[in-house]
């Protein structure tokens, strides 16, 4: 088992740096081609900050392993809203704009509200599954979210994206490694991930929910402390909401589009939580004082799912 988890962390090291690699000589690419910095950002840093996610759930479906697949994206979010959130919080007050707290933020409690009805096909039961029609109809609200977006940053100054002048073999080989780092690191998480719940002893559900999902989500958590260090409010609220919504619209259809999963009902208890947490995030935000999660506010977030997942592991273990 200690090798499987060592290369579970060399999967996690691959995805990380495979991710930033694939973004960096793709943005290269599209700036030697006259796009625009809005575009690449909408696209190509947005797709990249969710390729870990991507990657692991594609080869999870591929192989069969629902669990693993659902367990990944909504442990994923949740760890995005409560420890991401709260640590940045921790670190400074994280103001969020009015536009955010009327827009992405409600539409990330819809989406979560939407994939728990989709999945569960308006009536709980056993005999429930994402299926292809549904994948369709997530990736339909992920068509309306990004007419969202362009529609918003029409009103405001877009942010430059630093990319700095490359050779064209440079970028060729920052894309083949990147995507190279991406598949192979997500083959290695996915199949010692399984290894390591059947020694321990414990379901696919609670490694995807805590190992898996924390793992995936590090490069988000890196750049909202980064964000959060330098007062940068809007990355590191926008880091987390941006990621959630990505991860149902877009990860979770393209999982169900290679092979439809069949849906444990022990997430909806994941994604009620999901939903509480973003509700809870909207009525922090509403009675502070200045528009913002407090520190306290942050600790609550982070205690709260400290908790949780003591309580999910003690019940495996």
């Amino acid at each position: 088992m200690i090798v499987s988890i060592l290369l579970v962390a060399l999967g996690f090291v691959g995805l990380i740096y495979g991710a930033n690699w694939l973004v960096e000589g793709a943005s290269s690419l599209a700036k030697k081609n006259n796009i625009s910095d809005l575009v690449i950002g909408l696209t190509i840093v947005a797709f990249g900050t969710s390729a870990p996610e991507l990657v692991v759930n594609s080869v999870a479906s591929m192989d069969g392993f629902s669990d693993i697949v659902l367990g990944n994206i909504i442990g994923s979010n949740n760890f995005n809203l409560f420890i991401i959130l709260g640590i940045a919080s921790l670190v400074y007050p994280v103001a969020v704009q009015s536009s955010t707290t009327k827009g992405e933020i409600p539409i990330s409690l819809f989406v979560a509200v939407a994939v728990l009805a989709l999945a569960n096909d308006f009536l709980i039961g056993p005999n429930t599954s994402i299926s292809r029609i549904d994948a369709f109809v997530l990736l339909l609200f992920f068509g309306g979210f990004l007419y969202y977006i362009f529609r918003q940053l029409k009103t405001q100054r877009p942010e430059e994206i630093d990319v700095s002048p490359k050779s064209n073999g440079k970028i060729t080989l920052l894309i083949l490694v990147g995507f190279a780092g991406l598949v192979v690191g997500g083959k290695l998480v996915v199949d010692n991930a399984v290894t390591i719940a059947t020694d321990l002893g414990v379901s696919q559900k609670i490694i995807a929910l805590t190992i898996i999902a924390a793992g995936t989500s590090l490069p988000e958590l890196v750049t909202s402390v980064v964000a959060a260090l330098k007062k940068n409010s809007d990355i590191a609220i926008g880091n987390v909401i941006g990621s959630n919504i990505f991860n149902l619209l877009l990860v979770l259809p393209i999982s169900s589009l290679i092979n439809p999963i069949p849906y444990n009902t022990n997430f909806n208890t994941d994604l009620w939580i999901l939903s509480g947490g973003t509700v809870f995030v909207i009525i922090a935000i509403l009675t502070g004082k200045s528009r913002n999660i407090s520190r306290i506010q942050g600790f609550l977030l982070l205690s709260f799912y400290l908790l949780y997942t003591g309580y999910l592991v003690s019940k495996e273990l």
